[in-house]
């Protein structure tokens, strides 16, 4: 019966509707021209009609259907991949609902020891998502790229191709990897290098191990060997970075220096020296040698190891 009342009510609200007047005086105004007869403007109110939305407050489900209660942004929950979950009151919501607090509590009372990597990274993508569970999200980053270091170094173009990820998420990344680098650059600079050497292979596996391609870093020393600047010297693909002597040692002039130590990484994971890094690291010390300044160490950072020329008798 409710049906029925519908489609009568529905046809009487089309018979008056100003969308079908303007149709029928259009037809007859301008007579055929489009297809089947109808011109443009008959046509068009066609597809109005054909658009027109059930009127509000009428019931088209079955009536032995069952009820949904509406829940705000349910279809952005079960695409982050969520769903519902009943409270001690009997109302329906969101499970993530109360989540963020209580991670949030967990981490201030216990600190990041307790916490899973996923965990961590969902406090982190709290402030890039609002709203919505970002676990699933979490962990199809870690999924991606290995483990927290490699998400925060993880490119731009490889983070907005995760499911979920979007500028924002790159940004926040981005904003940890800065805050990352600078505690473990505060650790090394301006201060005598030899005696800091655990804390500066640290800090370089920071900036560099999880890097997808090869980056040549320079850090220059006094003669106290003391680290008075750290610089990023070039940037390559997977494989291969170009390294200038001349200009190495150019930069050694304008900054003073009386000592310097090479640092590139391997995207490969192995830092085992190639013949290029080999001849690389000759021609850089021919070209110091040339104004004194000495060349102390080139390391070579891989995922889980370093190289050092000095220790291994190649400098």
């Amino acid at each position: 019966m409710a049906m029925s009342r519908w489609l009568e009510n529905h046809v009487r609200s089309i018979e008056d509707s100003p969308v079908l007047k303007g149709f029928l005086r259009a037809r007859h105004k301008k007579g055929p021209s489009g297809p089947a007869g109808f011109s443009e403007e008959a046509l068009q109110g066609l597809r109005d009609l054909e658009a027109r939305s059930v009127p509000a407050g009428v019931e088209t489900r079955p009536a032995n259907a069952p009820a949904y209660q509406k829940t705000t942004r349910l279809s952005a929950e079960h695409s982050a991949g969520g769903g519902l979950v009943t409270g001690d009151d009997g109302v329906q919501r969101p499970h993530y609902w109360g989540h963020r607090e209580r991670l949030r509590t967990r981490f201030l009372k216990g600190g990041h020891a307790p916490l899973p990597e996923y965990e961590l990274l969902e406090l982190l993508l709290f402030n890039a998502i609002p709203r919505i569970d970002v676990k699933p999200l979490a962990k199809r980053l870690l999924a991606t790229f290995g483990d927290l270091n490699g998400v925060i170094a993880a490119s731009k173009f490889r983070v907005l191709q995760v499911e979920g990820a979007n500028e924002w998420v790159y940004y926040h990344l981005r904003l940890s990897e800065a805050f990352a680098q600078r505690m473990g650059q505060a650790k090394v600079l301006n201060r005598e290098i030899m005696s800091s050497w655990g804390d500066l292979v640290s800090y370089c596996r920071t900036v560099m191990a999880h890097r997808e391609t090869e980056q040549f870093r320079i850090l220059f020393l006094d003669r106290k060997n003391i680290l008075i600047a750290d610089e990023a010297q070039a940037t390559g693909t997977v494989g291969h970075v170009p390294v200038y002597p001349r200009e190495v040692a150019k930069r050694a002039l304008e900054l003073n220096a009386s000592a310097l130590i090479l640092v590139h990484n391997h995207p490969s994971g192995d830092p085992t020296p190639s013949m290029e890094d080999i001849d690389m690291t000759e021609r850089v010390r021919f070209a110091c040698e040339a104004i004194e300044v000495t060349v102390h160490d080139h390391v070579i950072i891989g995922k889980d190891r370093e190289t050092s020329f000095r220790t291994e008798g190649m400098l």
